[in-house]
C-alpha cells in the first residue's frame, strides 16, 4: 500500500486520462513510464528530458515515497521470509 504524503498532488488515476491508469500530475505520462525506463537503465535526466511535462520534484518524491514503502514492506515481511528460507534449507 502507497503511504507517499500528498500523493495525489503527484499522481492522478481519473478514467479520462489512459483509463484510468496512474499518471503524473497535470500530464498524460504514465508512472509505468517513469518505471520502465529506470527499468532499461536510463537514468532519470533522460526520462525528464522526454517527458518536459513531469517536473523533476514529481518524480524523486514518487521514487522516494516507493523506496519507503518497499523498505516499510522489507521491515514487516523479512521475519517471514527469513522463516521460510531457513524451512527450504532444513527440508520438510
Amino acid at each position: 500500500m502507497l503511504t507517499i504524503p500528498n500523493i495525489e498532488r503527484i499522481v492522478v488515476c481519473d478514467d479520462d486520462i489512459l483509463g484510468g491508469m496512474p499518471v503524473f500530475v497535470g500530464t498524460r505520462v504514465p508512472v509505468q513510464t517513469l518505471l520502465d525506463y529506470l527499468e532499461g537503465g536510463q537514468p532519470l535526466d533522460e526520462f525528464l528530458d522526454d517527458f518536459p511535462s513531469v517536473r523533476r520534484e514529481q518524480a524523486i518524491v514518487l521514487l522516494k515515497g516507493l523506496k519507503q514503502d518497499i523498505l516499510t514492506e522489507k521491515e514487516e515481511i523479512s521475519p517471514r521470509l527469513k522463516s521460510t528460507a531457513m524451512r527450504k534449507q532444513n527440508g520438510p
